[in-house]
């Protein structure tokens, strides 16, 4: 692990041969391109990288025809074959372009290097969607130990960015979904994060069109009528008259006694109502002699 830092620690691009790294400097044959054949490369089946959409990729297709593959593929070999690191899109789209060979640049490095690599190259592109870039942090997180000030240093995000990414995975699944297919922004997810009914609110969203600034002020709203809600409840709760037995008994002997009709409205935090009902002047004034009233 800390040989796989150290060289990570050079940076993705000295890496993969952009810029020579101070003290690290590769063999010539290693640092300048090479071309291989297609059917020579496999995809790394741990690839971060699960969605690979038609239409962007039909437009890098259409790229390569007209002007080649502009960045070299970073691939090390395994056994008979060179397994890709970094370019899987480039491959896939050279294909469709009908091409026989691809430039790549070969590293020698472990498969946990390659996987590392990998998702680092692949969050640092900016057609990964949200979803895609919250695994591939939580992934460097947990397997690589990467702590967020350090793992935002390395890919060059801002530690905030990092965290507010890594919370959508807090998400439900089909938020989640939503975000990975386009039918919701990064920004719509994140004002969802610790409401009580995203699902619904999400569908509101969608079917409205509502912009991110309208969805948080969606939620805003719905947090404060919850809020309300909740404080009525609690004020009602507070509030609840007890109707047991021993005050029904209650009432039955002040009601005797006095000889009139009596309501008690007893709550539960021991406070109450006393209403004593009379139909003449004479029964008041029979109440207020009992109650020492002249």
């Amino acid at each position: 692990m800390e040989d796989t830092k150290k060289r990570l620690g050079r940076g993705l691009s000295a890496l993969l041969g952009d810029v020579p790294a101070e003290g690290h400097a590769a063999p010539a044959a290693d640092r300048d391109p090479r071309r291989l054949p297609i059917d020579a490369l496999r995809p790394n089946p741990a690839n971060p990288r699960r969605s690979f959409h038609d239409e962007p990729l039909d437009e890098l297709t259409q790229s390569i025809r007209e002007r080649g593959i502009m960045q070299p593929l970073l691939v090390r070999r395994v056994e008979d074959h060179f397994e890709i690191i970094a370019g899987e899109r480039r491959w896939r789209a050279a294909q469709r372009a009908g091409l026989h060979e691809v430039p790549v640049l070969v590293r020698d490095v472990s498969s946990g290097e390659a996987l590392e690599l990998a998702i680092i190259e692949n969050v640092q592109r900016t057609d990964l969607n949200a979803i895609e870039e919250a695994m591939g942090y939580q992934r460097l997180i947990e397997e690589f130990e990467h702590k967020q000030d350090a793992l935002a240093k390395l890919i060059g995000k801002s530690r905030s960015h990092v965290a507010n990414t890594l919370r959508l995975l807090n998400l439900p699944p089909s938020i989640r979904a939503s975000v990975a297919d386009g039918s919701l922004s990064a920004g719509h997810a994140r004002a969802l994060i610790g409401t009580k009914n995203p699902d619904a609110i999400a569908e509101e969203v969608i079917r409205n069109g509502l912009s991110v600034r309208a969805t948080e002020a969606l939620v805003s709203r719905l947090n404060r009528s919850e809020e309300e809600q909740a404080a009525k409840a609690a004020k009602k709760a507070k509030s609840a008259t007890v109707d047991d037995a021993n005050t029904r008994a209650l009432v039955r002997r002040l009601s005797s006694r006095l000889g009139l009709d009596v309501n008690l409205a007893h709550n539960t935090d021991e406070s109450g109502v006393l209403t004593i009902r009379y139909s003449s002047l004479d029964q008041l004034e029979q109440v207020c002699r009992m109650l020492g009233e002249e």
